[in-house]
């Protein structure tokens, strides 16, 4: 039976009154909460009582490298303020955390650990970011009422991460109901064996697993493009395979021009040499999107 998806509200408070400070998320009909504390806030949560709390915490950092993943830390903690404390001591990596709790303090350790395990196999499992943790959290054996409380809560945690602009859950293609990844796939060729399969994201362009970079670049090569290129290279999303260089695995680009670049070696404008199967450029379907978006306004108007 199809269940319409309603609306949620989501309340941020400014703790420091700074959008780079400290910051509460609470989402309307859950008793989580969320708290983001930047590594050089920790120190002035020593006097907030709900944070000597049980809660399960991601820590954030940033990618070392213009190719590279950024990072993250999947914990638990019976007393979260005395964790992140010692986290800023022992660990360099991070800059921010972000903290759950719940509201009426119904979070035991056997729940934690299952959310910490069930965390930190969809943040492998995803792919996007680079996990810190040592060793594979084990999960808590906890009742079958118990699990789907906890699976509910980590939808919760999965959208307040979001809304943070922290993807650590999200797949690079998001599957969509009755939208048809395939159709929506754009093709580019070049020389020296550059071939390339993609999509447009929210986040900016994906070049899929299987892609082709070029054997080799011309001397006009942007630096940045080649410094780029080279990292993926010496990686491990590159194979090379007969003297070609096959992406292992999906990579997100900042734009189709950058993906293009890469894969062709060359200077590139991506609205133009990716392509719809039909042959149609980038630039050609979003102009038509735009189109088809007016005359709809038009037509109700």
């Amino acid at each position: 039976m199809f269940q319409a998806k309603h609306g949620k509200t989501i309340k941020m408070f400014l703790l420091d009154a700074d959008p780079e400070g400290r910051m509460i998320c609470e989402l309307s009909n859950w008793t989580g909460k969320a708290y983001r504390i930047p590594r050089g806030k920790v120190k002035d949560c020593v006097n907030r009582p709900e944070l000597k709390s049980t809660a399960v915490y991601i820590l954030f950092g940033r990618p070392d490298s213009p190719a590279g993943k950024s990072r993250a830390y999947i914990g638990e903690a019976e007393n979260i303020y005395a964790r992140l404390v010692q986290h800023v001591s022992e660990k360099e990596f991070w800059n921010e955390a972000v903290v759950f709790i719940s509201k009426d303090e119904n979070l035991n350790k056997a729940h934690i650990k299952y959310l910490e395990s069930r965390l930190h196999e969809l943040a492998t499992n995803t792919g996007r970011f680079q996990i810190e943790n040592g060793n594979t959290p084990t999960k808590s054996s906890i009742s079958e009422s118990d699990q789907a409380e906890m699976e509910e809560f980590i939808e919760y945690v999965r959208m307040l991460i979001n809304t943070m602009n922290f993807k650590v859950f999200e797949p690079l293609i998001k599957e969509e109901s009755g939208v048809n990844i395939k159709a929506e796939e754009l093709i580019l060729k070049g020389a020296r064996d550059a071939t390339g399969k993609g999509k447009r994201t929210a986040d900016g362009f994906v070049v899929f697993k299987g892609s082709e970079l070029a054997s080799s670049t011309v001397p006009s090569f942007p630096k940045s493009f080649n410094a780029l290129r080279d990292e993926l290279l010496n990686g491990e999303s590159v194979i090379e395979e007969q003297e070609k260089f096959i992406l292992t695995e999906d990579v997100l680009f900042s734009s189709p021009s950058a993906a293009a670049a890469v894969i062709m070696g060359r200077s590139a404008n991506g609205l133009v040499e990716w392509k719809s199967k039909s042959g149609k450029t980038l630039k050609e379907i979003e102009a038509s999107e735009i189109e088809k978006a007016n005359n709809a306004i038009n037509s109700v108007s």
